[in-house]
């Protein structure tokens, strides 16, 4: 789960990371009304869970509450790879003498949490690794005693920290580590961490990604979910009890079982197909569910074909045959769509199939291959 900016720095602030009050505001009045409390020059920041959006027009300075209520109405409303812009962050504006780079990600590969540090902040981390990786410091934190001092002192020195500012800086790089182990984060980063005129150091931005399977035990956390950026299918899958992710192809998948959808993906890929989504509808496939899960894939505009495909373990295939049959009456959009159900009473599931007309397969190389054809308009691969 992405946290927009403002929601990041609150979770920075509780952990002693220095950083500039602001206001977030839905409208150029109430930009203007934050800017009048906070006084002085304002920065008003598109609050958005993509990058880039100071290249696309998303960051601009105001000198006056005039001028930020001018430059959020700029703002809101603007799109910004794709994502309407709904809120703005009214921050106190400040004067830059240098800029980093400092983030913590969970590193699968070194099977730590894994500090990235780079001189070169204010810009795009993935093209300075492109471009100068020398320029970045990647160091993996022991995963059992976790970050230690000598440890910030050497990435201070690596970042070349003012001497001054160094007991700043170790206070920045625990919060960020606090900040990152008791939120459960995959990832999270300053960028920029800044130097001032008047030598102060401060995080302007910030960014954390949470794990979504640890939010049961972080409520205050789920609750800063901005559901405005959201895919309205992936909202609606999670409230459905179902894991899904939309992607770009036309073949909605509709499996049960996160390797077996995995392997589906693969299958249609390998058939000639692009997969539009990865949907792992769970144990059981009741009615109520597998029509939630149709629904869900259907309000992909781009489906063009369904492959289902279940194993019967403890599912029985004709119950999940039923379902399919059930809930495809309730479907207000006719795709074709390629059944595979093998395992337990597999056999007693191909009559109830066939009687309702649908495409089956043995094999789920057939099955990824007849979902193909059917996308592209080939409703013959029965």
């Amino acid at each position: 789960m992405k946290l927009q900016e403002h929601r990041s720095k609150e979770i920075l602030a509780r952990h002693g990371v220095p950083l500039l009050d602001g206001e977030t505001a839905t409208t150029p009045e109430g930009a203007r009304a934050a800017a009048e409390r906070i006084g002085g020059p304002v920065v008003v920041k598109a609050q958005v869970l993509v990058g880039g959006r100071g290249k696309a027009g998303g960051v601009k300075l105001a000198a006056s509450p005039e001028k930020a209520e001018e430059r959020a109405r700029e703002i809101i409303g603007l799109d910004i790879k794709g994502t309407t812009v709904k809120t703005v962050l009214v921050a106190p504006a400040a004067e830059i003498a240098k800029e980093y780079y400092l983030g913590l990600i969970l590193d699968r590969a070194a099977r730590a949490i894994t500090v990235i540090a780079s001189a070169e902040g204010g810009v795009e981390i993935e093209e300075t690794a492109r471009t100068n990786p020398e320029a970045i410091l990647r160091h993996p934190l022991h995963p059992l005693i976790g970050l230690q001092e000598h440890e910030v002192r050497r990435i201070g020195f690596f970042l070349g920290i003012p001497a001054e500012l160094r007991k700043d800086f170790a206070l920045v790089m625990r919060g960020l580590y606090r900040s990152f182990v008791e939120s459960d984060a995959d990832l999270a980063e300053i960028n920029p961490l800044v130097v001032t005129d008047d030598g102060q150091l401060l995080a302007l931005d910030a960014k954390i990604v949470l794990d979504d399977s640890a939010l049961p035990r972080h409520a205050e956390l789920e609750a800063m979910r901005d559901l405005n950026e959201e895919e309205p299918s992936e909202v609606a899958a999670r409230e459905a009890g179902i894991s899904f992710i939309k992607l770009d192809g036309t073949i909605g998948c509709m499996v049960n079982g996160a390797g077996l959808a995995m392997t589906t993906m693969d299958l249609v890929k390998l058939a000639g197909g692009e997969p539009a989504n990865f949907l792992d509808i769970g144990g059981g496939a009741k009615a109520d569910r597998v029509a939630a899960a149709f629904r869900i894939i259907l309000d992909d505009p781009n489906v063009k074909a369904i492959l289902i495909n279940i194993f019967g373990g403890i599912t029985r295939g004709d119950e999940v045959a039923r379902g399919i049959v059930e809930a495809r009456r309730s479907l207000t959009r006719d795709v074709p769509m390629v059944v595979r159900i093998v395992g337990t009473n597999a056999a007693e599931a191909k009559p109830i199939l066939a009687e309702a007309d649908l495409i089956t397969a043995d094999s789920l190389d057939d099955a990824a291959a007849k979902a193909v054809e059917a996308a592209r308009g080939d409703r013959t691969a029965a």
